[in-house]
């Protein structure tokens, strides 16, 4: 059996996952009740799949965004998120495109 819908009944059936889903995906990355994840030392090196001393040496020379709470070192997601965000680079352009398409 073959069901035939339209167009109408389609617009209000995407409105209605819609509205399911924004605010599961508006806590990705987040806990329950909204707040944003902690991580530790620890569980920042998995998340970015590194070592532990990686970890440590970041915070020592300061280039990674992380807080003191008391005598541990806490690292919160959405910050780590960004700061991965800027270390992203782009593709190297060939060395063709360097010389200006000139070939040897």
């Amino acid at each position: 059996m073959k069901t035939q819908f339209e167009p109408d009944d389609i617009d209000l059936i995407a409105q209605k996952v819609i509205e399911k889903l924004k605010p599961l995906l508006s806590n990705i990355g987040k806990r329950e009740g909204g707040e944003d994840m902690i991580f530790t030392v620890e569980s920042l090196a998995q998340y970015l799949q590194v070592d532990k001393t990686w970890a440590y040496k970041a915070v020592s020379f300061k280039t990674l965004p992380y807080f003191k709470s008391g005598k541990y070192t806490r690292f919160r997601k959405h910050d780590i998120d960004k700061w991965l965000d800027s270390q992203t680079r782009g593709p190297i352009p060939s060395l063709k495109a360097i010389k200006g398409g000139v070939t040897t």
